[in-house]
């Protein structure tokens, strides 16, 4: 087992983004957002899996974080993932960082920046807010032209709203 205070190599980093960046481009089959977020034990098994699925799921909460939440907690068969790192291809956004804190989750790896909504760093950053009684280590831009690449394209793919 690994050390869960310690944080893994870059390699291994963007060997995990790769997963989530898969679950990404799996959303684009149900027309939604192509954000994938995957949850590592501190072993490094995957314990939760997790994309958009709003449109799908016709459910505004089912964000690729939660999703992949709502599965790890399922699988410990508790709410604290104290061990546990969340990597997603696009920062948490206000809901999806509430989430991250109830879940007591250590730590979190993501992609590219949102600077429209993001809150781990970019608009806000609940993840390191000192008033709060958990903070999370962030480590952002892992593979970041990859998720945003994603983005970009399908949202230029979308007739104007």
């Amino acid at each position: 087992m690994t050390d869960p205070g310690v944080l893994p190599s870059v390699e291994t980093l963007g060997e995990w983004m790769d997963l989530a960046i898969a679950e990404a481009r799996a959303a684009l089959a149900t027309d939604d957002v192509p954000v994938g977020a995957i949850v590592f034990d501190a072993s490094g098994a995957v314990i939760g899996v997790g994309r958009n699925e709003k449109e799908h799921r016709h459910d505004p909460t089912a964000h690729a974080e939660v999703e992949a939440i709502r599965q790890a907690t399922s699988a410990r068969g508790a709410w604290q993932l104290a061990d546990a790192t969340l990597v997603v291809t696009l920062e948490p956004c206000v809901m999806c960082a509430g989430a991250i804190l109830a879940a007591r989750i250590p730590r979190v790896v993501f992609g590219a920046w949102d600077e429209k909504a993001g809150a781990a760093g970019s608009v806000y950053d609940l993840l390191r807010d000192r008033r709060l009684n958990h903070r999370v280590e962030v480590v952002g831009g892992v593979s970041a032209e990859a998720g945003a690449e994603l983005l970009t394209t399908f949202f230029r793919s979308r007739p104007s709203e």
